[in-house]
């Protein structure tokens, strides 16, 4: 046990260093920011980290070695309504075949009206700018309790008359039950590269991030408490974060949440119902923005066969 135990934990540290070290010399500004939306409302209102405490389809965005704990199909879709009406749809199916779980994804985002200006003064014109992801993931359970998953991302980006086509990889693992109620997981998102837009390429926005779950079932409440903390770096642009959130689940029915995230400037506290009803999960996160921002409103919807 004690060497399961060691082997694991030092395969986790190389998941973890390795990359870093390959990539954090790498500083600079990056684009394609649609990749950094949530995707689940659940997850977004627990603080948008992710990595760890997810048993769906939306583990794909952020840990794909989370589908180990999917055992059905499912479909999952997401309504993001940003700030400056920005828009984005994201849609994953999963099933089991041959003992693996196997999840796509195709996501849509749009910033419209932009201004197309040479002077001071009116506008010339407007356009709209088109993102789109279309990915596969899949994940193996590498010995009992650990788990390690990858996503292959198809990515297009259209900018005015512009456009351009690049792939990405996520890489994912966790590690389940290190005590009683307490899971470990980390990822590292949008590693690749992009074809040139006009006359540079665009960089992805590489996402190193780690972090643990703790569930804790109170059966005399007929409530469950799930608590989930981390912390997330973009290696490109050495931007830290750390994530918070709680939801309190009644009777398996009913879900309240709420989330905190610091480094940024615009926005920290998010929050989020949800409800669960005869294999359909509904869930709602909001999240306020400052300086007159707006405020950003997602829905989404599970269904599990």
């Amino acid at each position: 046990m004690k060497r399961t135990f060691v082997y694991s934990l030092y395969l986790i540290l190389i998941f973890i260093l390795c990359p870093y070290s390959l990539y954090s010399q790498d500083a600079g500004n990056t684009g394609l920011a649609f990749l950094k939306i949530g995707f689940g409302a659940r997850n977004i209102s627990l603080g948008d980290l992710g990595v760890v405490g997810i048993n769906d389809l939306t583990s794909i965005n952020y840990n794909p070695a989370q589908l180990t704990k999917i055992t059905s199909a499912q479909i999952s879709f997401t309504q993001n309504n940003l700030i400056q009406d920005v828009s984005s749809q994201m849609f994953a199916a999963g099933f089991i075949a041959f003992g693996i779980p196997i999840a796509v994804g195709i996501n849509n985002t749009s910033i419209p009206n932009i201004e197309v200006r040479e002077k001071p003064g009116p506008a010339l014109s407007v356009f709209d700018a088109h993102y789109f992801m279309g990915s596969i993931s899949s994940a193996i359970e590498i010995q009992k309790q650990v788990s390690i998953g990858m996503t292959i991302k198809y990515l297009y980006e259209n900018i005015f008359i512009e456009d351009a086509t690049g792939f990405g990889i996520d890489l994912g693992v966790t590690y389940l039950n290190l005590l009683s109620g307490l899971e470990f997981g980390a990822s590292i998102k949008n590693l690749g590269s992009m074809n040139k837009l006009k006359n540079e390429s665009t960089k992805l926005p590489a996402d190193l991030r780690f972090g643990v779950a703790y569930a804790v079932d109170i059966s005399s409440l007929k409530t469950k408490f799930n608590f989930v903390g981390g912390y997330q770096r973009y290696l490109n642009t050495e931007d830290n974060h750390f994530h918070i959130g709680a939801e309190a689940i009644y009777n398996n029915l009913l879900s309240l949440r709420a989330g905190y995230i610091t480094g940024y400037d615009s926005k920290n506290f998010s929050a989020g119902v949800g409800i669960k009803w005869n294999g359909f999960d509904f869930d709602f996160a909001y999240v306020p923005f400052k300086y007159g921002l707006g405020d950003s409103k997602i829905v989404s919807l599970l269904f599990t066969f």
